[in-house]
């Protein structure tokens, strides 16, 4: 029987990816890879092993900003214009929509919004064109006060 299950993202090959390896960056994918969805610098800086190795929140910051940048994690904002970052194992591009009250995430189907973009970008001749979407709302048990 085949398994559907994806093979472990490999932290080093993120580290790479970004820049120069060091234990640090490592640590800091490797705590990203393991945040149960989006997770700011912060919040994820207070999970980092405290005895194993010194890790400053500038690190952090600059390292989820590459992964960001380099197509490896998703990058939103909370109400509070917080950056929340999401490991994304593969290289596809995806859109969520978050619960302003609980912070649940779910993907959402952006195929006409990736269309959309892709053509503003062929008929207005720029390059290299990214965008952000970001969907907020209230999910339904936090609607139900549950």
């Amino acid at each position: 029987m085949e398994s559907d299950r994806q093979p472990a993202p490999t932290p080093l090959a993120d580290v790479t990816l970004i820049g120069r390896h060091t234990q640090q960056r490592t640590v800091v994918v490797e705590a990203l890879i393991r945040a149960d969805g989006f997770v700011g610098a912060q919040a994820l800086h207070n999970r980092l092993p405290a005895g194993g190795s010194p890790v400053g929140l500038s690190t952090v910051y600059r390292t989820l900003t590459a992964l960001a940048n380099a197509g490896r994690a998703d990058m939103v904002r909370d109400t509070n214009g917080e950056r929340l970052f999401r490991y994304r194992p593969g290289t596809d591009h995806r859109h969520y929509l978050i619960c302003t009250e609980c912070g649940l995430s779910r993907p959402v189907d952006s195929d006409p919004v990736e269309d959309w973009a892709d053509t503003i970008a062929r008929t207005s001749g720029f390059a290299n064109v990214r965008h952000t979407v970001e969907l907020t709302g209230v999910c339904p048990d936090c609607e139900l006060g549950t």
